[in-house]
């Protein structure tokens, strides 16, 4: 009995997908809820499972292919001895010619990566040997390859170089061959695009500066890190204080928690906070939602959580859809100070940065020796605005109430 594998229902905003990857081929033995193809949308990753047990009969769309809700990817049939015989008329006319062109003999590496990959490893003209991977179960993804061909491209070729200084006297000013390499967007890099230059085109952003001491947040994470980590199971890291003092931001200017919606300002009495993360497919912002109802574990374990699922390539739609603020940390990647883009439809998002030790204040005595040296932990804070409905007021003075709660973290639990 045949057994038709089917794309999945699309979530009603995206319309359709692009195949990114099959983990089989046709005449492979599949498993029951074995993962078979994903499928790129503009926002996630969708993976499709076997529905029983059996053998790849036919595909009928390789990677790249653009495909919609409920499309036949391909058969599953019965048995296992005749996987080679079941293939589709189509594949078995092609297989002479591949046979052809295809090399004598294949690695192991070979069977586990998916059409897409072995196609571009032989445009390329590189080995799966030796490539990072980054896919399920080691699998590499076309990504990976695509990484890999770039940082090759950028190394200096001073293997090329040495030989010809050897073999002839050559001119100083003589350079190697000028390539070009064009690939196309992936959905998810398409839609970040999109959705940046929407904001440009839509939002009067505007970005103010402040910037904060965090010496009193890094003692309070220095003294309780490792009872915080054995009891909760989840590290104390700055992130959860920047949310919570976010949040008592949020409470106290709710203009910066609103959105326009035409020609209406929409209020929200909701904390949905959008954590920036970077995935192997490009930035991507998952929404915790009620923000103001967790704790500071609760917090640190939902952007664990999220940092997790974006790495595997698991986030679903709904973790995210929403949101009514977001916050960005550039520093982690050692960013001075930046001006983050706004996150359509919000009005606001807050950029973190790089922390660096700084003499603040020099207390002399009398006699001009020094009484006491002030240092401080000091990060800049940026917050983009949507100047349509935040004035400059509202925007300095909530960052400077996110500065005051992270100068003195007794505010965040005493909600002063």
């Amino acid at each position: 009995m045949a057994i038709e594998i089917k794309v999945p229902n699309l979530p009603e905003s995206v319309s359709s997908g692009t195949i990114a990857t099959w983990h089989v081929k046709v005449g492979d033995t599949v498993k029951r809820e074995q993962n078979l193809v994903d499928i790129e949308t503009d926002k996630v990753v969708l993976e499709v499972p076997a529905t029983a047990d059996g053998v790849l009969q036919s595909i009928a769309f390789e990677a790249g292919a653009s495909v919609t809700s409920g499309q036949v990817l391909g058969v599953i049939g019965e048995g296992g001895s005749t996987a080679a015989a079941v293939a589709t008329p189509k594949a078995e006319a092609a297989a002479p010619a591949k046979a052809a062109a295809a090399p004598a003999t294949s690695s192991a590496a070979d069977d586990v990566q998916g059409p897409a990959v072995r196609k571009l490893l032989a445009e390329l003209g590189l080995s799966a040997d030796g490539i990072p991977a980054s896919g399920r179960g080691g699998r590499l993804t076309v990504e990976d390859v695509k990484s890999h061909a770039e940082k090759l491209k950028a190394a200096p070729k001073v293997e090329a170089a040495k030989p010809a200084a050897v073999a002839a006297p050559a001119p100083v000013a003589a350079a190697g061959p000028r390539e070009e390499q064009r690939v196309p967007m992936t959905r998810i890099r398409a839609r970040i695009a999109e959705r940046l230059k929407e904001a440009q085109n839509t939002a009067a952003m505007l970005t103010t500066f402040n910037e904060v001491d965090l010496s009193a947040v890094d003692a309070l994470r220095a003294k309780y890190k490792e009872q915080f980590e054995k009891t909760h199971g989840v590290k104390l890291g700055y992130m959860s204080f920047f949310t919570r003092a976010s949040v008592e931001a949020l409470k106290r200017y709710p203009l910066v928690n609103a959105s326009i919606d035409g020609g209406d300002i929409v209020y929200h009495n909701f904390y949905d906070i959008g954590i920036a993360v970077s995935s192997p497919r490009g930035l991507v912002v998952p929404i915790i939602k009620d923000v103001d109802l967790l704790s500071l574990a609760g917090i640190e374990k939902a952007i664990a959580a999220f940092g997790a699922k974006a790495k595997d390539n698991k986030l679903t739609m709904e973790d995210l859809t929403g949101g009514t603020f977001s916050i960005t940390n550039g520093g982690i990647f050692g960013s001075l100070v930046s001006t983050p883009i706004i996150n359509p439809p919000q009005s606001a998002i807050l950029g973190m940065h790089g922390i660096n030790e700084r003499l603040l204040d020099i207390e002399v005595n009398e006699d001009g020796t020094v009484k006491r040296i002030k240092k401080g932990k000091m990060m800049w804070l940026a917050l983009t605005y949507d100047h349509r409905i935040i004035d400059g007021k509202e925007a300095v003075l909530f960052l400077r109430t996110i500065k005051e709660c992270l100068e003195d973290p007794a505010r965040l639990l005493l909600n002063l």
